[in-house]
């Protein structure tokens, strides 16, 4: 991945991107083909692993083997910046326009589980995750068992071990403090993505 040094993050920053995302694209290259699916995810403490669940009848994990390479992609923020949102443009017509971003790659090697107990104990994990704070809140076991156990049944489960990871938070600090204001202001009052960018900004 391309990370221009004024756009670089510390690993922490990293972690921090992919959590507010909590769910990545997972590419894997099957036959001189790419395929994906979407997934929320749950980040072991020491950061060593990464786990998800997916329908069983999702073709995805039948491609894969345990070792298997893995690609997440995890975007975070996304927006369009206007070379308008510039006040220096009255002044400096050097400018186009570009994209704002905070985007994490990981990688790693890949395990498929079926067992019914780590199943659970993922589902339950990342359940607990999501739910955290909600008021009323749902736990798993409001789900009556046998329903509970049917929907155990129709998933796979896939613990990614990180090999590695790296991303870029493009955020306009390579503008101007004024135009870098402009633009957090601009996309303040724009749409959900772009004012979601605004508070990354």
């Amino acid at each position: 991945m391309y990370v221009p040094g004024k756009f670089h993050q510390d690993e922490n920053e990293l972690w921090a991107i992919l959590a507010e995302a909590a769910a990545g694209t997972f590419v894997i290259q099957v036959d001189g083909e790419l395929r994906s699916v979407l997934a929320p995810v749950m980040v072991s403490e020491d950061r060593a692993t990464v786990t998800v669940h997916l329908a069983k009848a999702n073709p995805w994990w039948r491609d894969v083997s345990d070792g298997t390479s893995v690609l997440g992609l995890f975007l975070a923020a996304s927006a369009y910046v206007s070379p308008t949102y510039y006040p220096s443009l009255a002044e400096n017509k050097n400018h186009v326009p570009t994209w704002n971003y905070a985007l994490v790659e990981l990688r790693g090697t890949v395990t498929i589980h079926q067992d019914p107990e780590w199943l659970l104990r993922q589902v339950t994990e990342l359940s607990n995750h999501f739910e955290e704070g909600r008021t009323p809140r749902w736990w798993v076991d409001d789900a009556p068992s046998e329903y509970l156990d049917k929907q155990l049944r129709a998933i796979i489960g896939v613990e990614i071990t990180v090999t590695g990871i790296e991303g870029a938070a493009k955020l306009s600090q390579n503008r101007l403090d004024e135009d870098r204001q402009s633009v957090e202001q601009h996309l303040a009052n724009g749409t959900l993505s772009e004012q979601n960018t605004a508070r990354f900004m």
